[in-house]
């Protein structure tokens, strides 16, 4: 827990995508969200990729980033759509893509499939972008989770990542530690769904989290509990 302990609200802010992905978001708030992102050193923000012009032009100038998802919340759609969705949106301004693995062919036990489909969205953002890869871990044995992992890294991911905030579960330190020591140091690991404030958030890295992803980030970092994503 020491690595927890040192992790303060003020380096844990440089490790937060802060999130607004429910469908009813407005441009005044999208454009708060980036003012926020600004004004405490946020990592990115994490926005449907309808707002990613809008969150680029907001945040031209500072070191904050733009995130947006793919296939998202599923993950069933097409590979060749959720590789156009990636294109479109690092065109758009998007630095970084968290796209939601195919679940059902993963649980079909259909890995050359599910490979394939990070690998399309890899090839898309290859040099212009980063790319996550959302386990939906709330619905995975940690056998599946190991398998997605696996084929993350070998496919091209930048990361993988616990959870979208709309399916079952969110982030446990016991599925960030398993993520982790599967990737090994080479990609991050972030801890997204339920993660509101510092205590938890301290908990994720020390587990092996290198990304936060929530929309509680100001509770967060000020040492308060949110609510929400």
């Amino acid at each position: 827990m020491d690595r927890a302990l040192q992790a303060s609200a003020e380096s844990i802010a440089a490790m937060i995508d802060h999130t607004l992905l429910k469908a009813d978001a407005t441009a005044a708030e999208i454009g708060k969200l980036c003012e926020e992102a600004r004004d405490y050193s946020f990592a990115t923000v994490c926005v449907n990729a309808g707002w990613v012009k809008l969150a680029a032009e907001e945040l031209k100038g500072s070191a904050v980033g733009v995130t947006t998802v793919v296939g998202f919340p599923l993950g069933a759609t097409s590979s060749a759509s959720k590789a156009f969705e990636a294109a479109q949106a690092i065109a758009d301004g998007a630095t970084e893509v968290d796209m939601v693995l195919n679940i059902g062919k993963l649980k079909s036990g259909d890995l050359e499939a599910v490979e394939a489909d990070i690998a399309a969205v890899a090839e898309a953002c290859k040099g212009k972008a980063a790319l996550k890869v959302i386990l939906e871990t709330g619905m995975l044995t940690d056998e599946e989770k190991v398998a997605a992992c696996e084929l993350s890294k070998r496919a091209g991911a930048d990361f993988v990542k616990t959870s979208t905030g709309f399916g079952k579960g969110g982030a446990t330190t016991a599925d960030i530690a398993l993520m982790r020591s599967t990737v090994g140091p080479e990609l991050g690991v972030k801890a997204s769904g339920g993660v509101r404030d510092l205590e938890t958030a301290q908990a994720m890295i020390a587990a092996g989290a290198t990304r936060i992803g929530a929309s509680s980030s100001i509770a967060i970092v000020t040492g308060g509990r949110g609510e929400g994503y």
